[in-house]
């Protein structure tokens, strides 16, 4: 299994987290999003993903490769062949939530802040960081109320759910875009219990291959 990533990128961070808590082994495959214009978008990564975006998870089942691509897909593909341990639990109107605190954060957040954005709103003559500002704030005022409605220790009760894997990233993005954090106390309780999980501590961006590199 070869998991293509870049150490900051939150959606390839979500899928670590995951392989992570199930114990996955995997070979890292770093991809460089600003090096020489952007390593995604060479015909080689092309062919991986004609979206040219990390995560693709590739997977040798059978003789044939397989390849997955979109955070959501990839997490999911995951929890239906590796069970163990559950990030989706409870009924199915526990699982909706937990899916609906996932696209608050997968669709209506991070989207808003990635990379191809704030170029463009770069080069429209805005502030890419207080646009960044803005729409993590008030994606994290609505995450904050729905969160809060039904979180325990983590997101969703006392269990590890994809809800959580979703919150970690988007918190140090957050974070980047000096978002002042205290306005969601739910967001930083759970985010802190989280952090005491050596799945999540091994998952972060400081810690991944390609990390010192990207950072110089």
């Amino acid at each position: 299994m070869k998991l293509y990533s870049y150490w900051r990128s939150s959606s390839a961070w979500r899928v670590r987290i995951v392989l992570e808590l199930k114990g996955v082994s995997y070979e890292y495959v770093p991809v460089h999003l600003l090096r020489n214009g952007g390593e995604q978008l060479a015909d080689a990564f092309r062919a991986k993903n004609p979206q040219q975006q990390v995560p693709v998870l590739e997977i040798e089942e059978n003789g044939e490769t397989i390849r997955l691509a979109q955070s959501v897909a990839i997490v999911e593909y995951l929890e239906e062949t590796l069970p163990d341990p559950k990030l989706l639990v409870g009924s199915a109107r526990d699982h909706a939530h937990v899916r609906r605190l996932v696209e608050m954060v997968n669709s209506g957040i991070q989207p808003l802040q990635n990379l191809q954005v704030l170029k463009r709103i770069k080069a429209l003559g805005a502030d890419p960081q207080e646009w960044g500002r803005r729409v993590i704030s008030d994606g994290f005022a609505a995450l904050e109320a729905a969160m809060a409605a039904r979180a325990g220790r983590y997101a969703f009760g006392d269990t590890v759910t994809l809800a959580d894997v979703y919150l970690v990233p988007q918190m140090y993005n957050a974070r980047r875009f000096d978002v002042p954090l205290e306005a969601y106390p739910t967001l930083t309780r759970v985010e802190q219990a989280l952090t005491e999980l050596e799945a999540f501590r091994r998952a972060h961006p400081d810690v991944q291959p390609d990390a010192e590199v990207a950072s110089n």
